[in-house]
Formats: C-alpha cells, structure tokens, sequence
C-alpha cells in the first residue's frame, strides 16, 4: 500500500472496515436467504433510500463554484473509456487477421463475438458510483463535496448507462426494448427526480428532529446498498472471459482516472473536488451493465467477471487514489 498521511489513512480503514464487513455480511446473506430478497431490497433503494439519502445529502452539500465540473469530467470518463476499449477490439481483431494464415491460430482465442465487444464496451464507460462510489465519497472527502459526486452519477454515469449505454447495446445485441420505453424508463428514474426537489428545497428550513432523522435515514440507505452489493456478488457464478475482464478494468479503474485526473489538474481543479471526480472515475463496473447485457443478450460472462474482479480489486486501488490525488 502507498504511504498515505494519517489523516487520510484513518479513513481509509474505516471505509475499508464499513464495505468490507457490509459487503460481507451481504455476501454471506446472499448465500442463504431467497433470492426475491435482494430484488426487495434493491427496489426499496432505488424508489425510496436513495432518492431521499440525495435530499438529505444536499442538504449539506456545497454547490458553489465549479460544481458543473463534475458531469462533464463523467463524459470525458465514458468517451475516453469507450475510446480506448474500441481502438483496443480493433487492434485484437487486426492481430486475428494478421495470424489467420496461421495453421496453430484457434478463433475462439482471439475472436471477438458482437455482444462480446459490447459488454467490453460497457464494462469500461459506467461505473458504481451511486451505491459505491457515494458512500467512498462521503467517507473520504467529506459531505460538503457531496455534490460533485452527485452530479457525476446524475447527470453523467445514470444518462451514459441507459442512454449511450443501451444504444450501444441495441446495437452490439438484440433490440429487446422500444426506444421510446428506454426514454420512459430514463425519465422515470426516481433519482433524478430526487436531485431536482434536493437543489429546489435544500434552502427550505426543516426542524432539528426531522433534519436528524433525515440525515440517519440516508446513512442506513448507503448501508444497506454496501449489504446489496455482498448479496449480489454472492449470487454471480460466471467466471468466463477472465482475460477481456481484465483488459477492460485495466481501462475503467486505471487508464482512464490517471488520464483525466492528470487532465483536472492542469486545468486547475485541484484538492477535494479533483478527487472526488478521479475516485467516481475509478469506480468498478455498475451493476446496470448487467441489467443491460441481460436485457439486450450480450456477452454475460464477460459482465459479470468484471463486475465481480471490478468490486473486490477497488481495495487496492483506493490508496493509490488517495496517494496520487
């Protein structure tokens, strides 16, 4: 592990003790109990904890200055992700026909299948940064910089999943879904109906007790989703297309998050707000790269490997975050 000053190495344990034990007691959850459990679970966080966990979360949160900042970087994140997995598949298949004369050359090895290239594609633009990436956030910088969290989930990972990302997957799959119900099912997203009610009555008083219940509400929703996380993980048994996984973390939670933060930084976002974009930025796959992959018959085992080696290898990618950033 880098050295790290103290100050941000405590933190850090804790963040480690709070997703490990979570996602643990998740894990181990997930293993036991039936399986329209976690669909529960997951349905009460999506239509209720987390839009009210973004209310009570802007509420404290600091929009001043360049706060705007952050849906762009998200953008950037998810064209440079998809740039370099694409140049990536173009540069495996020149190799394929280059060694096609080969007589020792096997096509399963190299060969890439069009849903295959569309769950690499995918693996490498959006990433957790909702049930993940909020509470590292919140744990690491603190809630006054909640905001710029928010607006990189909001407006760039929600909008690049089941926007660009589902285009993508019409178009590498099988078009299982009118265009008009995937904008229906955009716009119907409670959350960001919950970002605009936050930034329109985060100025409204409300009284002490209600505040606090608020503010401890939104606490156990990020909880519970770190519990998900386990219980979903517990239930993925695919391990296939290890190698490709690999390629497209190496893009998602490396390449990209050293490039833009570099970036950030001669642009002059620096401190707290640069680091908050490079940890959204470093997030491990999101769990909708799955609903979509399933959705639109691409590639499973190749979304599923990422999204597991993504969320357990995030531990040793934070400190070099902290470290760099």
């Amino acid at each position: 592990m880098p050295s790290l000053e103290p100050e941000l190495l405590q933190p850090l344990i804790k963040l480690y003790i709070q997703l490990g034990g979570g996602a643990l007691f998740g894990w181990f959850l997930g293993r036991f109990v039936p399986q329209k459990i976690p669909v529960f679970i997951g349905q009460f966080l999506f239509w209720i904890g987390v839009p009210l966990g973004i209310i009570a979360f802007l509420r404290r949160a600091d929009l001043s200055g360049g706060v705007w900042i952050a849906p762009v970087a998200a953008w950037m994140a998810i064209l440079l992700g998809a740039g370099l997995a694409w140049s990536w598949i173009k540069g495996q298949t020149l190799r394929k026909s280059a060694n096609i004369s080969n007589e020792n050359f096997q096509v399963s090895d190299n060969s890439w299948s069009k849903p295959s290239q569309g769950s690499f594609l995918l693996s490498t633009m959006v990433g957790n940064t909702g049930y993940l990436g909020f509470p590292i956030t919140l744990t690491l910088v603190g809630e006054k910089y909640f905001g710029w969290a928010l607006f990189y989930d909001m407006l760039g990972t929600t909008i690049g999943a089941y926007g660009l990302g589902v285009i993508l997957a019409a178009r590498f799959g099988k078009e299982a879904q009118s265009y008009r119900q995937l904008i229906q099912a955009l716009l119907y997203n409670p959350a960001l109906w919950s970002l605009g009610l936050g930034l329109g009555f985060r100025q409204i008083p409300l009284p002490e007790l209600v505040e606090e219940g608020l503010h401890a509400f939104a606490w156990s929703a990020i909880a519970l989703a770190v519990v998900l996380i386990g219980m979903r993980l517990s239930q993925l048994h695919s391990w296939g297309g290890l190698k490709r996984a690999s390629v497209s973390l190496a893009i998602k939670m490396l390449f990209v998050p050293l490039i833009l933060g570099l970036v950030l930084a001669q642009l002059g976002v620096t401190g707290p707000p640069q680091l908050v974009i490079v940890l959204q930025m470093a997030m491990p796959p999101a769990f909708a790269t799955l609903i979509i992959a399933e959705a639109y018959d691409l590639d499973r085992d190749l979304t599923v490997t990422a999204l597991a080696i993504g969320s357990t290898g995030l531990l040793l990618t934070l400190p070099v975050w902290l470290f760099l950033f």
